[in-house]
């Protein structure tokens, strides 16, 4: 049992297997960052979808539209592009960030190959 111990111990840790920890690391960091911002443009694209809606529902012919902190009186046939363009933006927005959360998964999934191919038990690299 100690000389199972002494093996694991044994494992010499090289300036290429700490900058693949360390490349893990950032991977891992990014990857929550674009959790976050993945679920932010859901939720912007569903605001969007029930401000589109509900620009249906009105009879107004001019409504307000909120421009940075003020709202402005802008005539509805102008708002409703406006909206789908914000919503064609956000889209590509969110097909980008998904694209990238998937490249960051493949490279990490790679890198845990490596690491614990060579680090076994010795090393954790899952989430809690």
């Amino acid at each position: 049992m100690q000389h199972e111990q002494a093996e694991k111990s044994d494992t010499v840790v090289t300036w290429e297997d700490q900058q693949n920890i360390n490349k893990f690391s950032k991977l891992n960091n990014r990857f929550h960052e674009l959790e976050d911002e993945i679920k932010f443009a859901k939720e912007t694209n569903d605001n969007l979808e029930d401000a589109g809606n509900e620009l249906i529902l009105t009879d107004e012919d001019i409504v307000r539209f909120q421009i940075g902190e003020v709202f402005a009186h802008v005539p509805r046939e102008e708002v409703e592009i406006r909206i789908e363009e914000m919503k064609e933006v956000n889209s590509k927005t969110l097909e980008k960030l998904e694209k990238e959360k998937e490249t960051v998964l493949a490279q990490m999934n790679e890198l845990k190959k490596i690491l614990y191919g060579k680090f076994r038990d010795s090393i954790n690299l899952e989430e809690d």
